[in-house]
């Protein structure tokens, strides 16, 4: 009877074990669970929609409040001459303030403070979409190095002014 125990104890030892790897296998391959990559940010809110169709969040900075980000926590700007019409910041431009494309068949989504009935699609000069917000296109900025900054704010560049946009849809024109 002792002998039948000690093998049966064992027995659930290594069956646990196994599920436990394979559980962890699925984890690590992106099958079981998010992958870092795939989460949102700190700070960031959007987990009501998957990342892969959420153009735009939102991120609380200091000195400007709550903005818009795209999924990865990057600040997005609106570019004064597009006057809520059409992207106008191509070439060179869009070189330094990239617009925020969109590649999917679907419809972007918000996420966060940010309303989905408030973006749009805009066609792109240089070829695809872009996503907008209160009908103002959207970019991000090369002279931000990670998410939560807003090094483009209300500075004057590539022939127009860059303001951060709010969750309501207006321009933010003060400094941080």
């Amino acid at each position: 009877m002792k002998i039948l125990r000690g093998n049966l104890n064992r027995y659930r030892v290594g069956l646990l074990a196994a599920t436990l790897i394979a559980v962890l296998g699925f984890v690590a391959a992106g099958c079981g669970g998010s992958s870092p990559s795939s989460m949102p940010k700190s700070g960031v809110a959007g987990a009501q929609h998957s990342l892969s169709s959420v153009a735009v969040t939102t991120r609380k900075l200091k000195g400007l409040g709550v903005v818009l980000v795209n999924a990865k926590g990057r600040t997005l700007y609106t570019f004064a001459p597009d006057e809520r019409r059409h992207v106008t910041c191509t070439g060179q431009c869009a070189q330094y303030w990239p617009p925020l494309k969109w590649k999917s068949s679907g419809k972007p989504k918000a996420g966060g403070s940010a309303k989905t009935n408030r973006l749009g699609l805009d066609k792109n000069p240089a070829g695809g979409r872009v996503v907008t917000y209160a009908k103002w296109p959207l970019y991000t900025y090369a002279g931000d190095s990670g998410a939560g900054q807003a090094n483009g704010q209300n500075t004057k560049l590539n022939g127009g002014k860059w303001y951060v946009i709010s969750p309501s849809g207006a321009r933010i024109k003060h400094s941080a």
